[in-house]
């Protein structure tokens, strides 16, 4: 495995490049915010279930072939403690160079504390039938 570019951030920062990696379609900046672990996981909306970094690495690497896709995460509940973070986000998803579209991806970011600093675990998406889910937290005053 080639050596993977450092990554200091916080958990949030490392969501952050993670959609701008898939932008940029920077397979190899995607695949250095993954957890050196073996046992990591990916599951593309309607896919099977990907392990590993050669699995994970290959089905980017198809959905690259066509270009960067533009991906807005919205809708953040995030929890977080000392050595991990999980986020639940709405994809807003529009591939480069396509026309307006509306689709909507419900996405499950799983993030661990490494000696080498924060790292994807997890990537769970599946596609959201219909207009972008409501954010029912919103407008929650919670205690």
């Amino acid at each position: 495995m080639a050596a993977k570019k450092q990554f200091n951030g916080s958990a949030d920062e490392l969501e952050t490049a993670f959609y701008d990696a898939i932008s940029r379609a920077d397979l190899d900046g995607l695949m250095a915010l993954w957890a050196d672990d073996e046992e990591i996981v990916c599951i593309h909306p309607s896919a099977s279930r990907l392990m590993g970094h050669a699995e994970i690495r290959s089905s980017w690497e198809a959905i690259f072939e066509r270009g960067g896709v533009q991906i807005r995460a919205t809708q953040l509940h995030a929890i977080h403690n000392i050595l991990t973070a999980v986020h639940s986000v709405i994809e807003d998803v529009q591939r480069n160079n396509d026309g307006p579209q509306d689709m909507h991806i419900l996405a499950t970011n799983v993030y661990v504390k490494t000696p080498h600093g924060w790292r994807i675990a997890t990537h769970h998406a599946s596609v959201a039938s219909g207009p972008a889910p409501v954010d029912l937290f919103k407008a929650s005053i919670l205690h």
